[in-house]
């Protein structure tokens, strides 16, 4: 008996077209890592604006 591989088994490679999950846009990551970057900056300036504040 000649065993034919099940199509629906083999896994999807990048290149055959089938949708990559659990990677996000690469835009969506540069955008993510912008934000919360600016976000530690900003909440770092508050903090030593009450820092300066309180002496």
């Amino acid at each position: 008996m000649s065993e034919t591989p099940d199509p629906a088994a083999a896994p999807l490679s990048p290149k055959a077209g089938g949708k990559q999950e659990g990677k996000f846009p690469r835009g969506l990551v540069i955008r993510l890592f912008a934000y919360l970057i600016a976000g530690h900056v900003f909440a770092f300036f508050l903090y030593l604006l009450f820092e300066v504040g309180a002496k």
